[in-house]
C-alpha cells in the first residue's frame, strides 16, 4: 500500500465526478480501494472548484476531512484486524485438516472467499480422476464440500441439461441444483450426504444433512461469532464455545439464521400405519436399495457377519452385481469379509452365507487383547463414550484397518434392519403393536447417535467407506407403512424377530440364504464376535476403576453418570481427549436393556435388574443369557494417547 516515505500515493485528477466520491460513501467498507479518491479529495480539493458540482464538494469538504482524520485510522485498523483473525482461522483450518486427513486420504482441498473457509479431505469412490472438491457451478459462484453419495445423480444430471459439468463426481449436482431450485431442493437427492454450500453472489451459506444421519455433521459457535460445521467433534472442540449435533434431515440456512427440518415423512409423526404386509413389495424396495449403491468406481466388497442383516445385504449384492457397471470394471466376483474371535458364532454363519453365495470370503481373527489394546484409538475416532457403541466399534475398527490393506475402498453392511423391524430381542416383550411401531420410531430417530455413527466413523478411521441400504429412503418408508401387527414378535404363530423381513426372502425356488441364517436368532455385533469379548472387556475395566471411584461417579460426571466400571473406563478416556462439555452433551445415555430404549424397559420389571446393552442380558428370550456373573478374563492395558501405528494387528485368514 506503501512505497518510499509517502504513506499514500496521491493520484492528479484534472476532474473528479461527484458521483464517484458519493458512491465512496455508500461504500466506506472499502477503505484501501477507495483510499487514493479520499486523499485526492483532500489535497486537490481546489481543482474541483467551478465543477458543475461545486455546492455538493463544498458541502461534503467536511465530511471528507473528518473522515481521513477520525474515522480512516478505526476503519484501516477494523480491516487490519479482519485480515488478521481471517489468517488465524486459516491456520486453524489446516491444523484441522490434518486431524480429519484419515477421513478421506485421497485429495486435500481449500477454499476461501471473505470470511467463509471450506475444506475437504476427499476419500475418492466416484470419478476419482476428476471429481476433486471443492465443486464449483459454471461460474464459481457457488462451491460446495460434499461428504456422501447421491444414487440419483445421473437422473439429476438429465433434468439439468442447461447446465454444464465439470466432473464426473454425483455430489456436483449439489451446486446447480442449488442454483435452479435455491434452498428447497435437499429432498430431491437420493442418497446419503452432508455438505457445506457458500454462495458468493450473497455471501450466504447453507449446511444441510442426510434424513438419518448416515454420514456424520456436527455444528459450533465461536466466541467471535463464527459458524464451524465439521464432519467430526475433532474438526470443533478447539475453536467453538459450544458445539452439537447437527440433526438429520435438516438444512442450517445463514439468510433465514437458524436449523429447519427438510425430512418430514409420514413415519415421523408416529402415527400408527394400517398398510397390509406384502412381502413382495418389501422384497423388491429393498433389492431396489441394494441395487442403487453398486454404484462404484473402485473395489469393493460386503460386511458379513452371518447375521439375517448383513446376509441379505450380501446374497442380494451377488444375486444383481453381474451386468453392472463396477462388475465391468472389478468383476463380478463377489468380496466378503467377516471379523470376530477365534471360534466365534459370527464367523461360523458367515463362512457358511460366503459358501452359500458364492463369495470370495475373507475372516478376520482377533483376541481379547488386540481389542483392548485399541480402545482408545476407537473411541477417539467413534467419538463416544456409549458402551455398546464402543464394544461393537472395535471389533469393526480393526476389521476396516485390514479391508483398506487388501486394495478395498468401500463396503455395503447390514445396520438399520433392527431399528426398523424391532429386531432386538428386548421387542419380544413389546405389549402391543402401537408401543411397538412407537418404539421403532425412536430407534430410527436415533442411529445417528449410535450404529450410524459406529458404522461411518469405524471404517472413515482407515479411508473405508460403508453404505447402508437398510437405510434407504424410499425403503423405510415402505417398511415403515406395515401394519406394526405383522412385525409383533408371536412365536405361537413361528413369527420371531424380524419375520416380516425374513419371510419377505424366503423363497423356495430360488432361495437367498440357507434356512439355518434365515431364521437365525438375532445376534448384537459385539455378542456375535465372540461371547468373551465383553467379558474380556468387563474384566479388564474392573482393573483400572476402583469401588471407590464408582461410589463417587455421580460427582465426577454429574451428566449420564456412568453405573458400570466398564461405562466409568470408557468416561475416562473420552474425558481425556474431549473434555468439553459440549462434547460430553453430544452422547446419549440413559437405563438400556439388549440396546432398547429406557421407554421399553417398563415392558419387563425383571430387566431393571440387570441393565447391560447385551443381548444376552435378555433373560428368556436370547439362547444363551447371562446365567452367571461372567469369569474374569485376563487382560490389561495401560491408558495412552492414541498411536494407531503400535496398535496390535489382527491375525487374517483369506478363504475362497
Amino acid at each position: 500500500m506503501s512505497k518510499g516515505n509517502s504513506p499514500v500515493p496521491i493520484i492528479k485528477l484534472e476532474k473528479f465526478s461527484y458521483a464517484e466520491f458519493s458512491a465512496w460513501k455508500r461504500n466506506t467498507q472499502f477503505d484501501i480501494k477507495f483510499l487514493n479518491i479520499f486523499y485526492t479529495v483532500q489535497t486537490n480539493f481546489e481543482s474541483f472548484k467551478g465543477g458543475e458540482d461545486e455546492d455538493q464538494w463544498i458541502n461534503d469538504e467536511d465530511f471528507c476531512c473528518d473522515y481521513i482524520l477520525n474515522c480512516l485510522p478505526n476503519r484501516l485498523a477494523e480491516t487490519y484486524n479482519r485480515m488478521k483473525r481471517a489468517k488465524e482461522i486459516w491456520e486453524a483450518l489446516k491444523e484441522q485438516f490434518v486431524g480429519l486427513k484419515h477421513r478421506g486420504p485421497d485429495w486435500s482441498g481449500l477454499f476461501h472467499h471473505g470470511d467463509c473457509f471450506l475444506s475437504h479431505q476427499r476419500l475418492a469412490i466416484i470419478d476419482p480422476a476428476s471429481g476433486d472438491q471443492p465443486l464449483y457451478n459454471e461460474e464459481q459462484t457457488i462451491v460446495v464440500t460434499v461428504n456422501g453419495e447421491i444414487y440419483n445423480h445421473e437422473e439429476l444430471r438429465a433434468q439439468l441439461s442447461n447446465h454444464v459439468f465439470r466432473t464426473g463426481s454425483d455430489c456436483e449436482v449439489i451446486a446447480h441444483l442449488y442454483e435452479d431450485h435455491g434452498e428447497d431442493f435437499i429432498d430431491m437427492l437420493d442418497g446419503v450426504f452432508s455438505f457445506v454450500l457458500h454462495d458468493l453472489r450473497d455471501n450466504n451459506f447453507i449446511a444441510a444433512r442426510d434424513a438419518i444421519g448416515v454420514t456424520p455433521l456436527y455444528i459450533g459457535w465461536g466466541l467471535d461469532g463464527s459458524i464451524w460445521i465439521s464432519s467430526e467433534m475433532k474438526g470443533l472442540n478447539d475453536d467453538c464455545e459450544h458445539f452439537e449435533l447437527f440433526p438429520p434431515g435438516h438444512i442450517y440456512s445463514s439468510k433465514q439464521g437458524g436449523l429447519r427440518r427438510w425430512y418430514n415423512p409420514v413415519w415421523f409423526t408416529e402415527s400408527i400405519p394400517s398398510v397390509p404386509y406384502n412381502p413382495i413389495v418389501l422384497r423388491k424396495a429393498f433389492e431396489n436399495a441394494v441395487i442403487k449403491r453398486l454404484m462404484t468406481d473402485v473395489p469393493f466388497g460386503v460386511l458379513l457377519s452371518g447375521g439375517l442383516d448383513s446376509s441379505l445385504v450380501a446374497s442380494v449384492t451377488a444375486r444383481h452385481l453381474a451386468g453392472t457397471k463396477a462388475a465391468k470394471q472389478w468383476g463380478s466376483q463377489l468380496h466378503s469379509f467377516c471379523v470376530g474371535l477365534p471360534g466365534s458364532p459370527d464367523l461360523k454363519f458367515a463362512k457358511e452365507v460366503a459358501e452359500y453365495i458364492g463369495t470370495v470370503h475373507h475372516e478376520f481373527h482377533f483376541t481379547v487383547q488386540d481389542g483392548i489394546d485399541s480402545i482408545e484409538d476407537v473411541i477417539y475416532h467413534v467419538e463416544t463414550y456409549d458402551v455398546t457403541t464402543i464394544r461393537a466399534s472395535t471389533p469393526m475398527f480393526l476389521m476396516s484397518r485390514k479391508i483398506k490393506a487388501l486394495g478395498v475402498k468401500m463396503v455395503l453392511s447390514g445396520e438399520g434392519a433392527d431399528e426398523i423391524f424391532g429386531g432386538y430381542l428386548y421387542f419380544h416383550k413389546a405389549p402391543k403393536k402401537e408401543e411397538f411401531h412407537r418404539e421403532t420410531c425412536h430407534k430410527i430417530k436415533a442411529l445417528h447417535q449410535y450404529d450410524c455413527l459406529r458404522a461411518n466413523k469405524a471404517t472413515s478411521a482407515w479411508g473405508l467407506e460403508v453404505r447402508v441400504p437398510f437405510l434407504d429412503k424410499q425403503f423405510i418408508e415402505a417398511a415403515m407403512s406395515i401394519d406394526p401387527e405383522w412385525k409383533m414378535i408371536k412365536p405361537d404363530l413361528g413369527r420371531i424377530e424380524k419375520w416380516v423381513l425374513r419371510k419377505a426372502f424366503d423363497d423356495e425356488v430360488n432361495p437367498y440364504l440357507p434356512k439355518s441364517v434365515l431364521y437365525r436368532q438375532k445376534e448384537q455385533f459385539s455378542d456375535g464376535v465372540g461371547y468373551s469379548w465383553i467379558d474380556g472387556l468387563k474384566a479388564h475395566a474392573a482393573k483400572h476403576v476402583t469401588d471407590k471411584m464408582m461410589l463417587n461417579a455421580q460427582h465426577i460426571y454429574p451428566h449420564n453418570t456412568p453405573t458400570t466400571k466398564e461405562a466409568y473406563y470408557y468416561r475416562m478416556i473420552f474425558e481425556r481427549f474431549f473434555p468439553q462439555n459440549s462434547a460430553r452433551l453430544t452422547v446419549p445415555g440413559g437405563p438400556s436393556i439388549a440396546c432398547s430404549t429406557a421407554k421399553a424397559i417398563e415392558w419387563d420389571a425383571q430387566w431393571s435388574k440387570n441393565l447391560d446393552p447385551s443381548g444376552r442380558a435378555a433373560f428368556g428370550v436370547h439362547a444363551s443369557a447371562y446365567d452367571q456373573a461372567p469369569e474374569a478374563v485376563k487382560s490389561s492395558a495401560k491408558i495412552k494417547k492414541p498411536r494407531m501405528g503400535e496398535m496390535a494387528a489382527p491375525e487374517l485368514t483369506v478363504r475362497t
